[in-house]
């Protein structure tokens, strides 16, 4: 059973690699085809380099399927393949526009002249290799889990040291300026604080949950723990008054809103951010200057486009207007590849307003499509998150998505005019080394994740081998109750390890018959020790004690013990879980069969005596007079054992639950 399981599992991760495979080449048909039909629209010509590149993309392509076939087997299909798409296609639009750039600015002489493409070329080739180490060397995703607080530290330092460098870029300070580079950390920044959430909310969710009074019909949570949405908030706001970055501040809080609901499944909290953020923003919208002109350009874009021509200057520019020129342009089909006019958006064109190109020359059903391209991979970062057992896992897979959706929205909303725009660069799609291999590592890390959790599905841990407690056969005799394993007394059943008057029952033993049983203890093999021998203890490992067979009878228990209660009739029960002389249901007044080998009736049974145990100096109605037994043993007056008692009432295993003597008078043997 074990071993089909395994095999089972090595065809289902068999079969995720096999579809990512044909998804592989299919997104890279696309990419070749689109590549072939930009060229031929600007310059009638296939590209010069299509051989190269395509030899290039389809090596590195294949190489990242054989890293992830051999150290993440069970990983989703679909996610690989959708960067994979999103970022070749980014390519083949940042080429088209770097060629209409060099035309249109050639004699300008202004840095929108040269190209894009092939620096996004050389970090793409970087930023794959990076992310497939990340595949190969972390063993599991709990790894980040010890460094949650150093992440945090150092996602803190990289939010907040664009602002000590001089220079503004288009009114934002998000980059690092270093020789021969620059850096933007915020999108680094969204991996570090997704991996601290998770560590943080797998600690503190119990605490967050936790409901305090309701206004409105909402469930609010408790002020006290309002603490580190506040400081969340707080940084938030210090990010957008001195950075005046609108996208990383959005991106930084939504994400802790987010898988702070996927903690604690607490709709409060959502709403509770959701004020925050739009109050927030509104005050900063209001007080600091360029905030303030992006949500004017917003609000009226025509307005600030009259005001505002292109050529100006201004900043925020007139780009919400010509975007939503680009978007009319574009119509249900667009106008085609290299056939649109994109680059008269401007600067940013191979940025954010990259989203314009797909408008315009690919219509209303290329947008359809991308859009459907990033839900998925958002869908499979959420599924992620729902098949993974860990909290951390799932916490950790749900911010990575969520990191990715709202930047789309983030970007796509500011350039659609759905919200101001933030000057964030689209995921996969734009130009940016940084943007590049964050969202690389993001892929790698989610590829990892779904490892996990495909695992879990495909291969389930292994039963454990052999059976608990051992079988239950029910065993009836002649008059006898059905037993259970164990060492019984008169027939009836008594759990494993329970003291019985012969002794201590231990598994094997079979369950005695209804003509009385047989005296002695019960050994592993089910055999019964000769007289006079003592009760072996218990093997351990044997098996779970199991619970005693219900008894039929009235009288089945004896006063005095726990749990005993007398019959109707009044009749002296035994030690708990036996039967009264072997027989369900003996009433007084009638002839009871003797449950000893050698014990004769020697007259009618007296009547039952009401509530109490054996009288003081007399016998159970039933067993011979007191006198030394067949077995040479002497009766032991006002102990309450039943004459023809064997040695082993004197072992500690009988005497550990002695029975009582009389009504009132004090256990014997202690």
């Amino acid at each position: 059973m074990i071993g089909s399981q395994r095999t089972e599992g090595q065809r289902g991760a068999d079969r995720r690699r096999n579809i990512e495979l044909v998804m592989l080449l299919f997104a890279l048909a696309v990419c070749f085809f689109a590549y072939i039909y930009a060229d031929e629209a600007l310059n009638d010509k296939l590209p010069p380099g299509l051989l190269v590149y395509g030899v290039s993309f389809t090596v590195l392509t294949l190489g990242v399927h054989l890293v992830v076939r051999r150290f993440a087997r069970y990983a989703d299909p679909l996610i690989l393949p959708c960067a994979t798409l999103l970022s070749g296609f980014g390519l083949v639009l940042l080429n088209r526009l770097d060629q209409s750039y060099a035309i249109a600015h050639a004699a300008k002489g202004d840095y929108q002249k040269l190209p894009s493409a092939p620096s996004q070329v050389m970090w793409l080739f970087i930023a794959v290799p990076v992310s497939m180490g990340l595949v190969v060397f972390i063993k599991h995703h709990r790894f980040f889990q010890r460094y949650v607080y150093i992440l945090m530290i150092g996602a803190l330092i990289l939010l907040a040291a664009p602002a000590f460098f001089p220079g503004d870029d288009f009114g934002a300070k998000r980059w690092i300026h270093l020789p021969g580079i620059q850096v933007e950390p915020d999108e680094f920044v969204k991996l570090a604080i997704c991996v601290f959430f998770a560590g943080y909310l797998t600690i503190s969710r119990d605490a967050l949950a936790l409901v305090g009074r309701k206004v409105w019909g909402l469930s609010l949570p408790r002020g006290r723990n309002a603490g580190p949405v506040l400081a969340i908030w707080l940084i938030s706001l210090l990010v957008l008054i001195f950075e005046r970055d609108l996208g990383t501040s959005l991106i930084f809080f939504g994400v802790f809103i987010v898988m702070l609901y996927v903690a604690t499944e607490r709709t409060s909290w959502v709403v509770i951010g959701l004020v925050m953020a739009v109050g927030g923003a509104a005050v900063v919208g209001t007080l600091e200057p360029h905030v303030h002109g992006r949500v004017t350009a917003w609000l009226d874009p025509l307005e600030y486009y009259k005001t505002n021509p292109p050529g100006t200057g201004a900043v925020p520019s007139n780009q919400p207007a010509e975007a939503l020129f680009s978007f009319g342009s574009g119509h249900i089909l667009g106008t085609g590849l290299g056939s649109g006019y994109p680059w008269l958006i401007g600067f940013a064109g191979r940025s954010d307003f990259i989203f314009t190109t797909v408008a315009e020359e690919l219509g209303l059903a290329g947008v359809t499509a991308i859009l459907l391209i990033y839900a998925l991979f958002f869908q499979r970062g959420l599924k992620t998150a729902l098949m993974l057992s860990d909290p951390f896992g799932k916490l950790l897979a749900a911010g990575l998505a969520s990191a990715v959706a709202l930047q789309v929205f983030v970007v796509v909303g500011g350039v659609s005019g759905l919200i101001p725009l933030t000057g964030k660069a689209l995921p996969f799609l734009a130009a940016g080394g940084s943007s590049t291999l964050a969202n690389w590592l993001l892929t790698a890390l989610l590829i990892k994740l779904s490892d996990a959790a495909g695992r879990t599905e495909l291969e389930p841990e292994p039963e454990p081998t052999g059976s608990i407690a051992p079988p239950k056969p029910a065993v009836t005799g002649e008059g006898g109750v059905p037993g259970q394993q164990g060492g019984t007394l008169h027939g009836s059943a008594v759990p494993y390890g329970s003291p019985t008057l012969h002794g201590t029952a231990t598994g094997g033993g079979t369950a005695g018959n209804g003509d009385g049983g047989t005296p002695g203890t019960e050994t592993p093999d089910g055999g019964s020790p000769a007289p006079g021998t003592p009760a072996p203890a218990a093997p351990t490992g044997v098996g779970i004690p199991q619970p005693a067979a219900p008894l039929g009878g009235p009288g089945d228990q004896q006063p005095g013990y726990p749990g005993a209660q007398p019959d109707q009739a009044g009749h002296p029960g035994t030690l708990p879980g036996h039967q009264t002389a072997g027989y369900p249901g003996a009433q007084g007044g009638q002839a009871l069969m003797p449950g000893y080998p050698g014990a004769q009736p020697t007259q009618p049974a007296a009547p039952a005596y009401p509530g109490g145990g054996w009288p003081t100096g007399q016998q159970n109605p039933g067993y011979p007079p007191p006198a030394n037994t067949p077995t040479g043993y002497p009766a032991y007056p006002n102990s309450g054992f039943p004459t023809g008692s064997h040695p082993e009432y004197l072992t500690g295993s009988a005497m550990e639950f002695p029975p009582r003597s009389e009504p009132g008078a004090p256990m014997p043997g202690f």
